[in-house]
């Protein structure tokens, strides 16, 4: 039986749920997974039903709870994140309007580039960041032209960690992190901006007020805790955005740490003083007070690794994965010369390009499976140099890195990831969003004096990956081959989306 009081991290993915038990001395005892589904109901769009993300939460928390050996009144308290700009619509009776758009989401690439052509100065002065798809804003002005009854209908919006949440507590907050991914936050004023409200046709009255990451939302109630296992009355607070308790949770705490994390997308953030203004970088208030984090990324990382597992090793069943990190370990660097674009979902840094399209280039009849993961892991880290550039042309660079997500666990992707950016690879202990939003719940409960002494008293490096010199010389002639072949392709991979979206309307 473990000792109390433990804390719970609950993290809501992009294909998952996850509930994480951590020591206050940062001991993980237990994690459990729940799946939740994505539906695609037109090439492009991404969404979920809130209702999967509860069912999700009321299976892996009691599951945690049990494998870890404790009652749920051992649970000191509890905190949330998740993926940004996903918002859920509710009525006046409380209930979903729809399901949730994804941040992956493409169906607002159009009103993003109106939004930007019309008001991008008044974007990047007043809320730091450009309208693209992936943002909140944008989706918006898509509903209320293309559903506008349920944006007439809804009274809140809420991000999606704070929905759920509020299944907890019945209250209605959000995190400045995911109030600037709205896109709709003033971050001058610290308010909702009622201009750019008015550019997507939202009411500004239908925003959550703001909390702190650390603050206390509420506590769980009776009917919450009988449905979800947790005891009632347990504090619950109020969580933020999964990519800025990831780079608090691996231990980049201070100006110039940098983080990798290879997850659903793959991501390079800086921990800076001060956000980094400019078109192709984002910029949010990291849970460190008075700091920010600046991030870009690509869309497509452990998401293209799963297409690739679940399309063509799907018959080694639960031990896919391994099978496909033995087969990228044992194929020499470069993949006898095949060359991945990981563009599944469009693309975002460098290219902000929903058109693009992935493809795998220079195959001949000796290319075996092995080829095809090793050029996935290394495609991925291409799209990631490629991110890293735009760092580099602002005068930010980085010397070494703490890398995250599940990819993160394979010591060959780690390698390669090294290698093309040729920087040196830290490893966490632990390095999943739910293990920093349980630090976020002890910090909130008064179980650490501050964020720092969470997270020195927590995170521990494991393993470090120095960037090899025989490598680099090969991955900088492969670099500049997959970009000029970007370059190449980009004006066929525009022409295959008109054409697809033509056989689409007939």
């Amino acid at each position: 039986m473990q000792a109390s009081p433990c804390l719970l991290g609950i993290d809501l993915g992009a294909g998952s749920l996850k509930a994480t038990v951590v020591t206050r001395d940062g001991r993980v005892v237990a994690a459990q997974s729940a799946d939740i589904p994505t539906h695609e109901p037109r090439p492009g769009w991404s969404e979920q039903e809130p209702q999967d993300w509860w069912r999700a939460l009321c299976k892996a928390v009691p599951a945690a709870l049990t494998r870890a050996g404790l009652a749920p009144t051992s649970i000191a308290a509890v905190s949330f994140s998740a993926g940004a700009h996903t918002s859920v619509l509710e009525g006046s009776d409380g209930r979903v309007l729809r399901p949730a758009i994804l941040w992956t989401d493409q169906r607002s690439a159009t009103q993003a580039v109106e939004l930007w052509d019309t008001a991008g100065e008044e974007f990047m002065r007043v809320a730091l960041n450009r309208p693209t798809a992936t943002w909140t804003a944008p989706q918006l002005l898509w509903l209320s032209r293309h559903e506008p009854h349920l944006t007439r209908a809804a009274q809140r919006l809420y991000l999606a960690k704070d929905w759920l949440r509020s299944r907890l507590t019945g209250g209605w907050e959000t995190d400045r992190t995911d109030a600037v991914g709205t896109l709709l936050f003033d971050v001058s004023a610290d308010a909702w901006s009622e201009s750019l409200c008015e550019r997507v046709n939202w009411d500004v009255r239908k925003l959550p007020p703001i909390l702190a990451a650390t603050a206390l939302a509420g506590t769980v109630t009776k009917a919450a805790a009988a449905a979800c296992g947790l005891a009632a009355g347990t504090p619950v607070v109020c969580g933020t955005s999964d990519t800025s308790v990831e780079t608090f949770g691996v231990g980049s705490i201070r100006p110039g740490d940098a983080t990798v994390k290879l997850a659903t997308a793959g991501t390079i953030s800086i921990v800076r003083q001060a956000p980094e203004v400019h078109p192709t970088l984002i910029n949010y208030p990291f849970v460190m007070p008075g700091l920010w984090y600046t991030i870009t990324g690509t869309n497509s990382c452990a998401s293209a690794h799963r297409w690739l597992r679940d399309r063509f090793f799907a018959q080694h069943g639960s031990e896919a994965f391994e099978i496909m990190d033995a087969m990228a370990a044992a194929t020499p660097a470069g993949a006898a010369g095949l060359l991945f674009h990981p563009y599944l979902q469009g693309e975002r840094a460098p290219h902000w390009d929903p058109l693009l399209r992935a493809s795998f280039i220079g195959m001949r009849f000796h290319h075996g499976p092995g080829h095809f993961v090793r050029a996935l892991y290394e495609g991925i880290a291409f799209s990631l140099r490629d991110v890293l550039e735009q760092f580099r042309a602002r005068g930010i660079d980085i010397r070494s890195v703490r890398i995250a997500g599940g990819g993160a666990r394979s010591a060959c992707w780690r390698q390669v990831v090294a290698d093309i950016l040729g920087v040196e690879v830290y490893l966490p202990r632990v390095t999943d969003a739910s293990f920093g939003a349980a630090l976020l719940a002890g910090i909130g409960a008064g179980l650490f004096a501050d964020e720092y002494a969470a997270a020195l008293a927590c995170t521990e490096i494991v393993a470090r990956t120095a960037p090899r010199a025989d490598g680099g010389a090969l991955y900088e002639e492969l670099f500049d081959l997959y970009r000029r072949s970007h370059l190449a392709l980009a004006p066929i991979d525009h022409a295959l989306s008109r054409l697809a979206a033509k056989e689409l309307t007939r």
